[in-house]
């Protein structure tokens, strides 16, 4: 049977989402769990990977068990085991083809700062600002990165060379929301660090560091060392893995 979990989780505890041989990853304590309750190893696939500190309210991933139970029963029983900062919102059995990365066929983003420098709980979970940022410049170079485009200037370096770097983004949006600048992120998929490097460079051009025609020469250079700017981890949550409606 193949089971999909949609989670959320506070990343602040976990070195990302993937398990690893010295740190704790979300996927490790998850695993754990449901060998308490299935007493099978099982491997849990997510849609794709966050890194350390980085949050989730959407997060999905499936499971395969022998165990022939509703699948409905698999949340309760996992928020029974899970810490608080791990939350399982809901399961539900699948199609034996279904794959929680292979099947998405869309992701959106979230990324928030914070003008509230002396809240204590911030630092967590918002990228602290010290002065306003110019809202229609970094609106306006967004338009930069809609459409199609190959991102490699915008990834990670530990990428594998053979993955696709031509990414699709359908939608950008910034606002300043009282203390915070929400930014919201929408396409068929992003590489490692391409949401922070790209808020990174937005917030760049907010504080008058570059221009919009800085942005199109890194994003035309496709080469990693064409861009310095990675915002921190803390600001940035996976909202939600879009699927088809079969899905």
């Amino acid at each position: 049977m193949i089971v999909k979990a949609l989670v959320s989780y506070d990343g602040f505890n976990y070195a990302g989402w993937q398990k690893q041989e010295n740190a704790l990853g979300v996927q490790q304590v998850i695993e754990e769990a449901l060998y308490k309750i299935t007493k099978e190893n099982v491997d849990v696939v997510a849609s794709g990977r966050t890194d350390a500190g980085v949050h989730a309210f959407g997060q999905v991933f499936h499971f395969e068990t022998s165990k022939n139970v509703p699948a409905i029963q698999y949340e309760r029983a996992l928020n029974a085991l899970l810490p608080k900062d791990i939350r399982i919102l809901k399961t539900e059995e699948m199609p034996d083809d279904f794959h929680a990365r292979f099947s998405a066929v869309g992701k959106r983003y979230d990324y928030f700062c914070s003008y509230d420098i002396k809240n204590p709980f911030n630092y967590k979970y918002r990228n602290l600002l010290t002065k306003k940022l110019d809202i229609e410049a970094m609106k306006n170079a967004s338009k930069v990165f809609l459409g199609s485009h190959d991102f490699t200037s915008f990834a990670s370096s530990k990428i594998d060379p053979r993955k696709p770097r031509v990414k699709t983004i359908s939608n950008i949006e910034i606002n300043e929301e009282g203390t915070d600048v929400h930014f919201i992120f929408e396409g068929t998929g992003f590489l490692r660090y391409q949401v922070r490097m790209m808020t990174g460079t937005l917030i760049a051009v907010g504080q008058h560091k570059i221009d919009i025609d800085d942005v199109q020469r890194m994003l035309d250079a496709k080469d990693k060392s064409a861009c310095r700017y990675n915002a921190p981890s803390c600001g940035l949550y996976l909202v939600e893995v879009k699927y088809n409606e079969t899905n």
